[in-house]
């Protein structure tokens, strides 16, 4: 029973994964936190400045991209190539924090928390600096890809770190309270890139950047502790690493939540490469009237996100809060699809807005709960869940973003049918593969090796 003033706990889950080999678990002091965590105070776990360290972490992507956008016609003008040329530095940054995210997840499951993360923030720190200094789009391209590689490190240790220190509906509902600061990234980001346009070029956009990651690094060697201790990592190299994502992916119900939060993710991001040109070239909306469309509906999953960790979390099971996201998303995306081509006529603005506006404001339902619920199933492997749950997201959202123009400029469909096939998708997955077998047996590490335990055991 969870006892007066400790964050609630869920019982581990069922079908533990086989992961790498670590060394022999010894019995937990009494001053241990979840998975043998070094016991931080409530107000440190909880606290506002935890929040907005991991929260800051987790925002990187979102600022690496979307803060250089307001400038990406001006880097075509300065490097003399096109704007489909220029475009290809979002899609190195983009690829590089999933790739990433592949290395450093595994490599914090060996070596801890801090030190993976405090490298990668300084190779965000030169990469970012590096493009402010570019000769050409082709170094650009090649130092946006370094950027978004060693960037990927603050978005993977973040969801570890959670791993280390909550377990279920504790877990969920920090997921929650992170996306209330990592979710304000895409509303500031453009607004902030746009009015730094005024004062400086997109060179000057990266050196910011760069000092940001400064900064970040400071407050990370200051307040943040190491999570992992050493006798709850991993040993023995890539090969155990491999052989971790190889059980994760080899159990059901985290491949299950992987697919659904990686599809999710791609209707999310037909949104975002879609809406420029459905708002403003097909409706004739100004770029002030998207500002503030987009915004609304960054601040829609806000609050439906903080909606989900103070109201839902702990009361209603998260895999019914997921089914209700999912039955939202594949309603709003068939709705939208019938606008779009025309089933009503011609609808104008306002309707699609209200359609767009109701499909990112489910996606809290969905994403923090598939993330929770799969790393509450990775164990000691917390790293390397991360990294995959955080890569299948990048990845499907890449395959999906070329999509949604694949008909041109001048029509939505492509972004309503991505979005509808998406999110049925991700429905048969969340349906075959996401609830756990009754009566499946749980294990525990002993000697290096995994040990069934019985049901109703002690861990």
């Amino acid at each position: 029973m969870t006892q007066p003033g400790q964050p609630p706990t869920a019982a581990p889950a069922p079908d533990a994964i086989p992961t790498a080999q670590v060394t022999q678990e010894p019995p937990r002091p009494a001053t241990a936190g979840a998975h043998g965590a070094p016991q931080l105070s409530r107000r440190k776990r909880a606290g506002l400045l935890f929040t907005l360290i991991l929260g800051s972490l987790s925002a990187l992507p979102p600022l690496s991209l979307d803060t250089y956008l307001p400038a990406l016609p001006e880097v075509g003008d300065a490097l003399h190539t096109s704007a489909s040329t220029a475009q290809l530095t979002l899609t190195a940054c983009l690829l590089g924090l999933g790739l990433g995210q592949l290395v450093v997840g595994p490599m914090s499951d060996q070596l801890g928390r801090r030190w993976p993360l405090l490298c990668g923030m300084s190779g965000y720190v030169v990469a970012s600096a590096a493009c402010a200094f570019a000769p050409n789009v082709e170094t650009l391209t090649a130092f946006r890809f370094a950027q978004g590689l060693a960037g990927s490190a603050g978005v993977v240790i973040a969801r570890a770190v959670v791993r280390d220190m909550f377990d279920g509906v504790a877990m969920a509902r920090f997921f929650s309270s992170l996306m209330l600061v990592s979710g304000l990234a895409p509303i500031l980001a453009p607004v902030f890139g746009g009015q730094l346009m005024r004062f400086t070029d997109w060179r000057g956009i990266f050196l910011i950047l760069a000092l940001l990651g400064v900064v970040l690094i400071a407050v990370v060697a200051r307040w943040l502790p190491e999570t992992l201790p050493a006798e709850r990592r991993t040993s023995g190299g890539v090969r155990p690493a491999l052989r971790d994502m190889g059980g994760l992916f080899r159990d059901r119900v985290f491949a299950g939540h992987l697919l659904v939060g990686g599809l999710t993710f791609a209707a999310l991001f037909a949104y975002v490469s879609a809406s420029p040109f459905v708002v403003q070239e097909i409706y004739g909306a100004s770029p002030q009237t998207f500002s503030m469309l987009f915004m609304a509906n960054s601040i829609g999953m806000v609050v439906m996100s903080q909606v989900n960790g103070k109201v839902f979390v702990g009361r209603v099971p998260a895999q019914r809060v997921m089914a209700v996201g999912l039955a939202l998303i594949v309603a709003d995306s068939t709705a939208l699809l019938l606008m779009t081509s025309g089933v009503f006529g011609d609808v104008g603005l306002l309707p699609v807005s209200a359609g767009l506006f109701v499909l990112m404001a489910s996606m809290p339902l969905v994403l923090p709960n598939a993330n929770s619920e799969g790393l509450d199933r990775a164990g000691h492997a917390a790293g390397s869940a991360s990294a995959l749950l955080g890569a299948s997201s990048f990845f499907v959202g890449a395959v999906a973003s070329p999509l949604v123009g694949v008909a041109g400029e001048g029509t939505a469909v492509p972004m309503a049918v991505v979005q509808l096939v998406s999110a049925l998708l991700a429905c048969l997955c969340f349906a075959v593969l996401c609830r756990p077998r009754r009566g499946a047996r749980r294990f525990r590490r002993g000697g290096g090796r995994l040990e069934p335990v019985a049901a109703g055991a002690g861990m």
